[in-house]
């Protein structure tokens, strides 16, 4: 589908919305919304998505449903639960909390209009043809966040200098997460730097993570930028704290949750934009490209 093609489906289903209100009984529209996070630690994310639909005139409950559907950190979940929202036949799928959520519902419909955020390139993970020209039924935003773990691995350097061994926590086996390993191993490279990588996917694997990085003696931790992460901050942070192991994340989140330092963009701002671009289908006015958010 070209962009003008999805504008006008947009733009058209928006035009007939305020009749469907008016009808007997009223029909509000549904805007489907998934995460691979969960929803305990994303409620201050949801405000700031909340506000920006507010932005646009949408209030949920008065004029808009929401229907959530949650991953928890378990990406295997997420084709199923974009299929899901899609059967619903949802007015807009909003597809967040890490890159295999928009892929997820890019693969589910081509129809519907998506507004993704996503840590990596759009382009490159296959969601948007190029940052100007989006085209097909998908925009959004990129916080660009996986692209700044060989600069959060030299601050780490910086703040632990000589350590023998750094560990780091990589989330999932996407591509994104290969890239982001082969970049900090080549920065690992050029510096002198050992490291201990471990990969995680579940909840058992990361038991195993922790253990293997304490066995292995490391004395500092990266923590690269992943949704399942987030949804095991507080058992993470934890960690860190009890052996007294220095670690960076990628949000302030993880800061203000006890974590040693962050270095990354501010996520709740992008939260907000994606409630504005849901306004701007809904108005049937969107005609913002993919965005690059590094706030």
């Amino acid at each position: 589908m070209r962009r003008r093609e999805f504008l006008a489906l947009a733009c058209g289903a928006a035009a007939m919305w305020p009749m469907a209100v008016r009808s007997q009984p009223p029909t509000l529209p549904v805007i489907g919304f998934m995460s691979a996070r969960s929803p305990e630690d994303s409620s201050h994310l949801l405000a700031a998505f909340r506000q920006g639909l507010s932005d646009f005139g949408f209030i949920e409950g008065q004029n808009i449903t929401i229907e959530f559907r949650w991953a928890g950190g378990q990406y295997d979940r997420l084709p199923s639960l974009a299929a899901e929202l899609v059967a619903r036949r949802v007015a807009v799928l909003v597809a967040v909390g890490g890159d295999a959520s928009a892929v997820a519902a890019k693969q589910a419909t081509s129809v519907i209009p998506i507004v993704f955020g996503i840590g990596a390139d759009p382009v490159q993970a296959g969601l948007v043809k190029s940052l100007n020209r989006p085209g097909g039924n998908a925009t959004g935003y990129t916080l660009l966040t996986n692209d700044l773990e060989t600069k959060r691995f030299g601050l780490l350097r910086e703040l632990v200098p000589g350590t023998p061994r750094a560990g780091v926590l990589l989330g999932g086996r996407a591509w994104v997460t290969v890239r982001s390993r082969q970049e900090i191993e080549d920065a690992a490279r050029k510096s002198g730097q050992h490291l201990i990588v471990a990969t995680v996917g579940s909840d058992a694997e990361l038991d195993g993570a922790l253990r293997s990085l304490i066995h292995e003696q490391v004395g500092a931790l990266l923590v690269a930028a992943s949704a399942y992460f987030d949804t095991q901050r507080d058992r993470i942070i934890a960690f860190a704290a009890e052996h007294k192991l220095p670690a960076i994340y990628q949000f302030r989140e993880y800061a203000v949750a006890g974590g040693l330092i962050s270095y990354g963009p501010r996520i709740t701002d992008s939260y907000h934009h994606a409630g504005i671009y849901v306004g701007r289908i809904l108005k049937g006015t969107m005609t913002c490209p993919v965005s690059s958010d590094q706030r």
